[in-house]
């Protein structure tokens, strides 16, 4: 009896300990390094309307050489769970090498708190988000975290999540002010006011996701301007076959009180399996573009947009939104040439969807990436073929039959603590 009474004892006091050091704090600290070179002859280029001042990147102009750019994400990330909570502060730093003199007292103003956030734990399903933060959902078509760009995507907002029995709901919303009532950073499309839902459920190999998301814009005026997209969007699997696609709808007046009216986006994309190194696909998306002098195209808004319509980020990239839209019908192709090496050729054709419809010209994007032991280095080449029809909204110098971008960037995400 006495053996059976010692025995349980013991059982109750590892029990205890095991809650114990379940019930822990646990705290992380972790960094990224993150420096990529660029040749840049063409990448991002945008024809400047005639009132454009100053007149941007305009590296893709006959007459204007391609350069070299060095840029580096440095960043410091530190996280604290508990049973009940978790917060996260991420300090990051964006700099070109050469943007500041060698004894220079002062930074150059690109440091700051990329994330601060708590996540608060309600009940098993329930939580709450709140403070600073990357929204990201799906394939990132209308919100991802953009973290192709050094200095990535986040959202000041509160989000409600719900997640039990296969579905997950999210429910955020923002309020940007400067002081008062006034709000002047419209640029980009900057929001005063956010507001979604995001609702997800899973049927085994397939995800299906709806988006409502409104936003209100302000542009050093009173008066507000009101735009509301929504949509769905599906990713499933086959056997080696997989399919995705979105489509979305934008309805309501942009920043400035420039008129969207019913404006969509529609993409399907397929991929297959050959073997197990190598897969190909297909896709097509549609981007509509203006209807009139007075009313304008699909934008998406808060998105990973260099992960579509071409990684030379001719469309989307803080250009194109006012242009006659995009059609882009894509191939790819991806296998593993080394062990370890994985290597992505991808293909496409743009032609605009409305208006004048002109062929706009076709790309070509080669990517390559090994992981190594504690870091990771990618490279690609990118070529974009621009056609005579591409339109010039205010006469700019003719563009290069040539345009290209090359990169390699080296990825170091150490774990300190």
């Amino acid at each position: 009896m006495n053996f059976k009474k010692s025995l349980l004892a013991t059982v109750f006091a590892f029990t205890a300990i095991a809650n114990a050091q379940e019930e822990k704090p646990t705290f992380s600290l972790s960094g990224e390094f993150r420096p990529r070179t660029e040749w840049i002859d063409g990448f991002n280029y945008r024809y400047q309307p005639a009132a454009a001042a100053p007149a941007g990147n305009t590296s893709g102009r006959v007459g204007t050489p391609g350069y070299v750019e060095t840029t580096v994400r440095a960043a410091i990330n530190a996280t604290y769970t508990t049973a009940s909570y978790t917060t996260y502060i991420g300090l990051q730093e964006v700099f070109t090498l050469g943007d500041r003199p060698q004894i220079s007292a002062a930074g150059n103003g690109n440091f700051r708190i990329q994330e601060a956030w708590a996540d608060l734990k309600i009940n098993e399903a329930l939580s709450v988000k709140i403070g600073r933060q990357p929204l990201s959902y799906d394939d990132q078509r209308i919100l991802g975290g953009l973290g192709w760009a050094q200095q990535a995507r986040t959202h000041d907002v509160g989000v409600l999540k719900y997640n039990k029995g296969g579905y997950s709901i999210d429910a955020g919303y923002s309020l940007n002010t400067m002081g008062d009532n006034i709000y002047d950073t419209a640029l980009l499309f900057s929001y005063r006011e956010m507001a979604f839902i995001h609702a997800n459920k899973k049927f085994g190999a397939t995800n299906i996701s709806a988006l409502i998301l409104n936003n209100n814009f302000q542009n050093n005026t009173a008066s507000k301007s009101n735009l509301t997209t929504a949509g769905v969007h599906f990713d499933t699997k086959l056997g080696p076959i997989s399919l995705s696609g979105n489509g979305y709808i934008q309805d309501g007046l942009r920043a400035g009180d420039v008129e969207v009216d019913m404006a969509y986006l529609a993409s399907l994309n397929a991929n297959i399996n050959l073997t197990k190194i190598t897969s190909v696909g297909v896709g097509g998306e549609i981007i509509s573009g203006k209807k009139s002098a007075t009313s304008q195209g699909f934008f998406p808004l808060y998105g990973t947009n260099h992960a579509f319509n071409g990684l030379m980020d001719r469309f989307y990239v803080g250009n194109h939104a006012g242009g006659n839209g995009l059609i882009d019908i894509s191939a790819k192709a991806s296998t593993k040439i080394i062990k370890g090496i994985s290597t992505t050729l991808i293909g496409h054709y743009f032609k605009e969807q409305s208006m004048t419809k002109n062929n706009l010209g076709s790309e070509v994007d080669l990517v390559v990436a090994k992981k190594f032991n504690g870091y990771s280095i990618a490279a690609g080449y990118s070529q974009f073929f621009e056609s005579d029809d591409f339109p010039n909204p205010a006469a700019n110098a003719p563009a290069k039959d040539t345009q290209n971008w090359a990169w390699i960037m080296l990825t170091i995400k150490p774990k300190f603590l």
